[in-house]
């Protein structure tokens, strides 16, 4: 199991750097159709597959296009919504999804798996086939692609048509595909928001084996039980979601009023990713606290409600700060912290047994849980410091002087 999710992020750590900075060159519509397609072919054949090989190399294409949409999506929400609010809606809404598939996931798979391995796979992909049309039919976004397409085609066709550039090709490609290296390095937003998503991403792929230990081996449940231990995290996603919606209010009210913090950008984010830390950091000495006997195993499996509120805020503020940081370069921003929070979710889940069998459970969470409170002071020095950041950020001051700049 551990091999089977490595391998599928070992695919998310690749796939950004290709369909993120792809969908700046060719647009966003064919990135997400093909990919998603493909998506659907590869996970029939993990369910097809006759040997472990056969799985293992399936799983890992299906993690290559399923990452597609991590890189893309915010930048695609940069594309339509103008309006900072609008956006931060839309992505919020996107997270949230997001939240509760992983959290789900095990629900199902302990439901389905004492009848046969293989039905995991089919239900996943009749789930993932009910949208497939919608992606099938979605317009294009991206702006540069559709200045290209009306220069060569005319207003009329813009939708049609090969892109073509005026910069040659293999300069434009290098160019286009180099970019999330050096953003990464180079700019410091892009860089530690990798670094806190990464923890906060691995520690919830990390959970993947960590709970089957917790609830499994010292509470004695059932895989369809253990299973069910993940629900409070989609419950906790939710919470945050309406959390949010509130507090979007709350901004919206004083951007009309003029007030100076509202109509900040930087405030239109972050205080949620600074609300988000604690609660992942609760979330982890609740568990570490609660979770052997005599202590109810619902009662530790309700510290998932606090991490998956946490999740959600992190991610939210997080994300929609890069998006608003970035603009049209956003995907390739997107494409830099996907492919490192994946390189995190790979590495640190198999670091699960040992953690938990040599430090034990009460301290194996609660060393996560002082990591956690290390990073959580990243986005109070965004806050802090948002202006002079970005003052020496090229790609900022480059989007400032030229807000058309590809």
């Amino acid at each position: 199991m551990v091999l089977l999710n490595s391998l599928y992020l070992v695919g998310y750590t690749l796939g950004p750097l290709i369909f993120g900075p792809l969908s700046e060159h060719i647009g966003r519509r064919p990135v997400l159709s093909m990919t998603y397609t493909l998506y659907l072919l590869f996970t029939v054949g993990c369910a097809l597959a006759p040997t472990y090989g056969v799985l293992l190399l399936f799983r890992t294409l299906s993690g290559i296009v399923a990452a597609a949409p991590n890189a893309v999506v915010g930048a695609l929400f940069a594309d339509i919504f103008d309006d900072s609010t609008q956006r931060g809606r839309a992505i919020a809404t996107f997270i949230v999804i997001a939240t509760m598939g992983p959290a789900m996931g095990p629900v199902v798979s302990g439901c389905t798996a004492d009848i046969s391995w293989r039905l995991c796979f089919w239900v996943g992909l009749a789930l993932a086939g009910i949208t497939w049309p919608l992606v099938l039919f979605l317009p294009e976004t991206c702006q540069k692609v559709l200045q290209k397409r009306c220069e060569g085609h005319g207003d009329q066709q813009r939708e049609s048509g090969p892109v073509r550039s005026q910069i040659p090709l293999t300069k434009e490609l290098s160019m286009v595909f180099s970019r999330p290296f050096t953003m990464i390095f180079k700019e410091p937003i892009v860089l530690f928001t990798s670094v806190y998503l990464g923890l906060v991403y691995s520690i919830l792929y990390l959970f993947f084996q960590a709970y089957p230990i917790i609830f499994g081996e010292t509470y004695n449940l059932p895989p369809r039980d253990f299973g069910l231990a993940f629900l409070p995290v989609s419950l906790g996603a939710v919470v945050a979601f309406v959390i949010f919606l509130l507090f979007a209010t709350v901004l919206l009210q004083q951007r009309k009023r003029k007030t100076a913090w509202s109509l900040q950008e930087r405030y239109a984010r972050l205080p949620l990713a600074c609300v988000g830390g604690p609660c992942v950091v609760i979330a982890l000495f609740w568990l570490g606290s609660t979770s052997s006997p005599p202590t109810n195993p619902i009662m530790s499996s309700m510290a998932g409600i606090f991490f998956g509120a946490g999740y959600f805020f992190t991610f939210f503020a997080m994300l929609g700060y890069l998006t608003d940081a970035y603009k049209q370069f956003s995907a390739s921003a997107h494409a830099a912290a996907s492919t490192t929070r994946s390189l995190a979710g790979v590495c640190l889940p198999f670091a699960a047994v040992s953690m938990y069998t040599n430090l034990g459970t009460r301290w194996a969470c609660f060393v996560l849980g002082f990591a956690a409170l290390a990073v959580s002071a990243i986005p109070f020095v965004f806050i802090s410091y948002d202006k002079e950041i970005r003052e020496r950020s090229p790609y900022c001051q480059k989007i400032r002087d030229e807000p058309d700049a590809t």
